[in-house]
């Protein structure tokens, strides 16, 4: 199945030149999600850069690493039957104990599909409220903003906007707003909570309960189906009768102009 490209939704999230210098020497490069759960996208109204945002359900995957020096927390979102690229639907959060530093990854930007339902502020929550629990006075890494966003304003201010709202102070060295970059902050200051009424959790008991009410909706929709069917089927046979009986008055009438006529013409 062929995949939609996401707007990206960044944040400040990879860590300095340093740190990046040595990403290749971080461990943990092949854990997977471990640990799964189910969440419910709102149906919302139709927007015009993304189109359609119907009611969805996707897989929240997470693993968790721990050692003296490191701590990751590694984040997917998974689409039933169909398969986003490497870097979509990916965040890494990375927490160094001995510089006291966090940093969001893997790359420059939370890339997601579906675009615009509100998982990039969902993971960068996830992310910010684990990370408080081990170090909430770490320093997050400053990063520089991609210049491609920047060239469309309602996408540059939509990705600020995502920014300032999660906690992140974002700064630019020009007047025509291209050479931004998100500055350095503290893990506590990143907020770890999202819009609850677009992404929700939901429980293994509460999808049975969906499914067994979908079943039931289903069930019901049937019973009246088939009634339907039955009028349907009965208005056919009294409109077949209703037929019959025009056609042989018809031709009765047809017949009594035919006798009439002979009659005058014999007299």
């Amino acid at each position: 199945m062929t995949t939609t490209e996401a707007i990206p939704e960044p944040t400040a999230d990879t860590p300095a030149e340093p740190a990046a210098a040595d990403a290749a020497a971080l461990p943990w490069a092949d854990v997977h999600a471990e640990h799964f759960k189910m969440l419910r996208l709102a149906p919302l109204a139709t927007d015009r850069a993304t189109g359609a945002r119907p009611l969805r359900f996707v897989q929240f995957g997470y693993a968790e690493r721990n050692d003296k020096h490191r701590s990751l927390l590694r984040m997917v979102i998974q689409l039933p039957g169909q398969r986003v690229r490497s870097e979509q639907n990916h965040l890494d959060v990375w927490l160094d104990h001995d510089s006291h530093r966090a940093h969001f990854g893997p790359g420059p930007s939370v890339e997601i599909e579906p675009a615009n339902r509100g998982l990039g502020r969902f993971l960068v929550a996830q992310g910010a409220a684990w990370a408080k629990k081990k170090g909430a006075n770490y320093r997050v890494d400053g990063v520089d903003l991609s210049n491609k966003d920047a060239l469309n304003e309602a996408t540059r201010l939509r990705r600020d906007h995502f920014l300032r709202i999660q906690g992140f102070d974002v700064a630019y060295a020009d007047v025509q707003h291209l050479k931004g970059n998100v500055q350095p902050a503290r893990v506590g200051d990143v907020l770890d909570s999202w819009n609850t009424e677009k992404v929700q959790f939901v429980e293994i008991l509460e999808a049975a309960q969906m499914l067994q009410q979908a079943e039931q909706n289903l069930a019901e929709q049937e019973v009246k189906l088939r009634k339907e069917e039955e009028k349907v089927t009965k208005c056919k046979r009294e409109d077949s009768g209703l037929r019959f009986t025009i056609t042989c008055l018809v031709a009765f009438t047809v017949f009594q102009a035919g006798l009439l006529i002979w009659i005058a013409t014999h007299r």
